[in-house]
């Protein structure tokens, strides 16, 4: 096994031609060979620096060389959810810019660098047009790293919040909070084993919104090497505990939201209303609903077809081709 990012950079990029199974068949495996935390140590360490990951797209890396979609990707979310998202939005997104999914540092989520690796990161690339996905807690991350850039002067056209939470009052189970944001504050690490038993707990609990199969799949995912660390996973439930929306400012950035009000994780009759309410000059949109989705919540790699409706339409709608880009697109 390598410690080499590089090598695990371009495993994570070769998702897109991986299925679902495979990728899942894989992590149980590499599960086995994990019983030591050997493995597990080796891959979460070439990880602890954060990445911002491209995910090609023959078409948007020639239409569009200074403009990005930038995926902050949920709770819990890997490297490689996070690329098997963008890649199931590539179809629709790649008609507005070229693609690229953020991999938060195992050491802990820090916005502080995050918001420096992509002012460098724009820099580098000569960016001129940002739009931010974001993926459930995600959302959260993307407004406020908007709002930092844009105090240095850099520009995020558009953020699209995929069943984000405006506040962790909209977390439905605040149980979450009890243990897991209390044991990290305390400087208590949980086990990987014992977050494993907890996964398979809160989806059976939520059984109403997945199949059993995709119970068993989203378990043996946190159970996998490649897996966030427990360190990333509490921070985030930190960072969700301690946001208030009311210190960030969007200037002219556009807002929209997208949810399901069969969302058993996060409630849409508060967070839809709260973040229309937190800037009510930035929100375009809040009425797409991904109708059918299952889960309900923020799962466009679950159900492509569905979320690339809403994205297409959100598009066409508010986000004018960039200038330079392609003379003609199909979206």
């Amino acid at each position: 096994m390598t410690n080499d990012p590089q090598r695990l950079l371009e495993y994570a990029h070769g998702l897109k031609g991986m299925s679902r199974r495979r990728f899942l068949t894989g992590s149980a495996l590499g599960l086995a060979l994990a019983t030591d935390l050997f493995v597990t140590r080796q891959i979460q360490e070439a990880r602890e620096e954060l990445a911002i990951i491209p995910v090609a797209d023959d078409y948007a890396d020639a239409a569009f060389p200074n403009a990005r979609w930038i995926l902050f990707p949920g709770y819990k979310t890997s490297w490689e959810e996070g690329v098997w998202i963008m890649n199931s939005l590539r179809p629709v997104l790649s008609r507005r810019a070229r693609l690229a999914v953020m991999g938060y540092s195992n050491r802990g989520l820090d916005v502080s660098t995050i918001v420096g690796s992509l002012r460098r990161y724009i820099r580098t690339q000569q960016i001129d047009t940002l739009y931010f996905y974001g993926h459930s807690f995600g959302g959260m991350v993307a407004v406020e790293v908007a709002s930092r850039l844009r105090e240095v002067g850099v520009d995020v056209r558009f953020i699209m919040l995929d069943s984000s939470p405006h506040s962790r009052f909209d977390v439905i189970d605040q149980t979450m909070f009890d243990g897991v944001v209390y044991l990290y504050e305390a400087g208590y690490r949980v086990p990987t084993v014992l977050r494993g038993g907890y996964e398979l707990a809160e989806r059976i609990v939520h059984k109403n919104e997945r199949t059993w199969a995709q119970i068993v799949d989203q378990t043996l995912e946190q159970l996998s090497p490649f897996a966030p660390s427990s360190v990333l996973i509490q921070s985030q439930a930190s960072y969700i505990f301690h946001y208030n929306v009311a210190r960030f400012r969007l200037g002219d950035t556009g807002l929209a939201f997208v949810g399901n009000p069969n969302d058993g994780t996060v409630d849409y009759a508060t967070a839809r209303p709260g973040w229309a309410a937190a800037f009510p000059e930035n929100m375009v949109s809040a009425d797409p609903v991904t109708e059918g989705a299952l889960p309900a919540h923020a799962s466009p790699q679950w159900n492509p077809l569905i979320y690339q409706a809403v994205a297409r339409k959100l598009q066409q709608e508010f986000l004018p081709i960039p200038t330079g880009g392609a003379t003609k697109s199909i979206y």
